[in-house]
């Protein structure tokens, strides 16, 4: 624990990443869509597109500092919000000062550009709010308390949702409300710290093809059943974050500081695209708390769910498989 001689903000800034655009060599530039970066990796993948030549890369950053920050009453001044960019390889530090979106908004945006040669792998990427405290300038009242990961290489920055899977007799199981799905593969409970996926150990067979490595064409139907899970998984946990939101006095919804939060600013931009998360998931409470709206935003909330379980990837790895098959037989 570090202590401070004057007074700080006892909440840490929340960083999001909001675009990422690669630069290439003609000077076009490549705008990558949401699955280059993933909220709840915090991580953004540039090498998402497979450009092996780009010149720099643009993230768009959006930060909210904590409640406070820019109060009227606050004991600082020349308030400052920087995100740092720093590579413990390359020794190369990037900063860039974000704006204020509004006077008094907890909101700030801007960018930071990341230039390719400066970079072989991984570098940090944090948030800082310095101000003039005690007549003392340049004092860091807050900070992000995880990093992001900008990753130059890789093609992948979602490494999935944190969850526990568990696998259990649904028939037989001491959690008696699950006798009731004793038909059902599995059951996703998203009711806990961390949502939790029961496997029906019930159905012969399922759960050997679940932890099954053979290969062949059994290995193409393990991915599909566990991109269904996912997908599953994504869209249960989504409809779980929105459905107990906390509100302020005037009604807007917060943003939940656990998974649930995490899970919101993961498929928010997907579910309501080309919207600020903070406004996005405001629409989303009016549209479930409303009369109307709710049905039509639940096709998006599927293709959030489809995209960050791989559903598409899984589809045509199985139906390569079966072309192989089928070819094999014929041959």
């Amino acid at each position: 624990m570090k202590f401070y001689p004057y007074k700080r903000l006892n909440r840490p800034i929340a960083l999001r990443v909001t675009s990422a655009s690669l630069k290439l060599p003609d000077g076009s530039r490549d705008h990558l869509d949401t699955s280059a970066f993933s909220t709840q990796q915090r991580t953004v993948a540039l090498g998402v597109a497979q450009h092996e030549d780009w010149v720099s890369a643009r993230i768009g950053l959006s930060a909210t500092l904590p409640p406070g920050a820019t109060a009227p009453d606050a004991p600082w001044s020349e308030l400052r919000v920087l995100a740092v960019l720093a590579d413990g390889e390359t020794n190369v530090r990037t900063s860039v000062e974000l704006r204020q979106d509004a006077p008094g908004s907890k909101e700030w945006s801007g960018a930071i550009e990341v230039f390719r040669d400066d970079h072989v792998g991984r570098a940090g990427l944090a948030v800082h709010a310095v101000a003039t405290v005690d007549d003392v300038p340049g004092r860091a009242i807050a900070e992000t308390d995880e990093d992001w990961t900008v990753d130059v290489t890789a093609e992948e920055p979602l490494g999935g949702l944190r969850l526990d899977v568990k696998q259990t007799s649904f028939s037989k199981s001491a959690r008696d409300w699950l006798n009731a799905y004793s038909d059902a593969p599995w059951i996703v409970d998203a009711s806990g710290r961390l949502p939790t996926v029961l496997v029906n150990t019930d159905i012969e067979g399922f759960s050997d093809l679940l932890g099954g490595e053979s290969g062949g064409i059994e290995s193409r139907v393990h991915e599909m059943l566990v991109s269904q899970m996912a997908t599953d998984v994504w869209t249960a946990v989504f409809h779980s974050s929105v459905g107990d939101l906390e509100t302020e006095p005037d009604g807007s919804p917060i943003f939940p500081t656990d998974w649930q939060g995490e899970v919101l600013r993961e498929m928010l931009p997907d579910v309501v695209p080309g919207m600020h998360v903070e406004e996005a998931l405001r629409q989303v409470h009016r549209r479930r708390t409303g009369d109307a709206g709710w049905v039509e935003l639940q096709t998006r909330i599927h293709y959030a769910a489809v995209r960050r379980a791989g559903a598409s990837k899984a589809l045509a790895n199985a139906l390569r498989g079966l072309q192989q098959m089928n070819r094999g037989d014929r041959a």
